[in-house]
Order: C-alpha cells, then sequence, then structure tokens
C-alpha cells in the first residue's frame, strides 16, 4: 500500500484530495476482499460499488494529477513518490476486481446459464444500478465541490487579512519614513547653526588678534616713547 500521508510536502488541495483518496482506497479494499465470500445478486451489488469505489479513485488521481504540477519543485519528489504508488495500488484494484467480475458463475450462482434470453431482469436490475451509481457520483461531486468551495473562501479570507496586515506596515513604514525625513530637517539645521557658531568664532578670534596686536604695539610704543 502507500506511504502515509506526508504533510510537509504537497499543497492543501493535493492532501485534501488524497485525503480523500485514501478513504476511497481503504473502501474499495473492504469491498474487494468482501466479494469472494458473496454469490448471486449480493455479489453483483458489491462488484457495482466497487466499479463505483474505483472510478472515484481515479477521478481523485487525475486531479492529483494535475494538481501536483502546483506544487514546489523540492517538494515534488516525495508526491510523485505516493502518486506512482497510488497508481499501482489502483491498477492492482482494478485487475482484482476484473478477475472477480469474470467469475460468472459465482456472480450468478445458481440462476448462471449461456441463454441470453434469460437476462432481461438483469439488464433492468443493471439498469437500477448504473442510475443509483450515477446519482451517488453527483452526489459525490457535489461534496468535493462544497469543499473546494469552503477551500477558496478560506484562501480569500486569509488573502484579505495578509492584505490588511500588509496595510498596516504600509503605514508603519511611511510613518518611520516621515520621521526619518523630519529628523533629516532637523540635522540640516543643526549642521547650519553649527557652521554659523563656528564662523563667528573665527571671527571673534580675528577680532581678538587684532585687539592684542595694537595693544602690544602701544605698549611698545609707549616704553619707546619713555627711553627715548
Amino acid at each position: 500500500m502507500a506511504n502515509p500521508l506526508d504533510t510537509d510536502a504537497g499543497s492543501e488541495l493535493f492532501n485534501s484530495y488524497e485525503t480523500e483518496f485514501k478513504l476511497v482506497q481503504a473502501d474499495l479494499t473492504q469491498k474487494l476482499d468482501q466479494i469472494p465470500e458473496l454469490s448471486g445478486e449480493p455479489r453483483k451489488a458489491a462488484i457495482n460499488q466497487a466499479e463505483r469505489a474505483l472510478e472515484e479513485a481515479d477521478e481523485l488521481l487525475g486531479q492529483m494529477r494535475l494538481e501536483k504540477q502546483n506544487i514546489p519543485s523540492a517538494s515534488r519528489t516525495k508526491v510523485n513518490q505516493r502518486f506512482r504508488n497510488y497508481e499501482t495500488d489502483t491498477d492492482r484494484a482494478r485487475r482484482k476486481l476484473r478477475s472477480l467480475a469474470d467469475d460468472r458463475a459465482a456472480l450468478f450462482g445458481t440462476r448462471y446459464t449461456d441463454d441470453p434470453s434469460s437476462g432481461a431482469g438483469d439488464a433492468q436490475l443493471e439498469q437500477r444500478q448504473q442510475l443509483l451509481a450515477g446519482t451517488e457520483r453527483l452526489d459525490r461531486s457535489t461534496q468535493r465541490l462544497r469543499a473546494s468551495q469552503a477551500l477558496a473562501n478560506e484562501t480569500e479570507a486569509i488573502g484579505a487579512h495578509t492584505l490588511g496586515e500588509l496595510h498596516q506596515q504600509r503605514t508603519r513604514i511611511q510613518h518611520v519614513n516621515d520621521t526619518f525625513l523630519e529628523s533629516e530637517t532637523y540635522v540640516d539645521r543643526s549642521v547650519k547653526t553649527l557652521r554659523g557658531m563656528a564662523r563667528r568664532m573665527a571671527t571673534n578670534r580675528v577680532i581678538t588678534i587684532a585687539i592684542i596686536t595694537i595693544l602690544v604695539l602701544l605698549i611698545i610704543a609707549v616704553v619707546w616713547a619713555k627711553f627715548r
């Protein structure tokens, strides 16, 4: 049988199909195990049920085959291995069902005959069973559509929540950007103020040096005049 479901690989939709396939596969296996113990109409009904389960398994395999193409390459190896195992199991079940269905003596019991005219009642029963099978397949398809719709709604809700979070993050980033621009304005003003202070300090130094020079010259002039 196939390996257990590996939740580390595969999309949610693929895993959903895979889980449903396992349920159908278990039901099919159970029916195939019961058929050898039956004969006549019960055996025929069991074979029809197994055929419907096999058809449903084929449908799920088709959906899984399409969905696994959307799985990232890094995870697709495990998924492909599981999928091949499922195909092998399904083919084995198909061969077993064909073998059981070909056993006409067990299928028809004491009513088995090579006379084609004796199959009128069986034909009507077959039509009713086919109608019931079609109804069951329609119900199962409806259930799968509902499940897919529910998953789509959930995905949409997650997307809306993600968009809301992205909008909040964008607002915060914009606020940080505005704060940064305001801080940059303050820095520019501070730089201008420091430059003005530096110019004033340079001017004051020049004035101070000039005053000191004048005082020194005056002192020299006074001393020279006194001792002349």
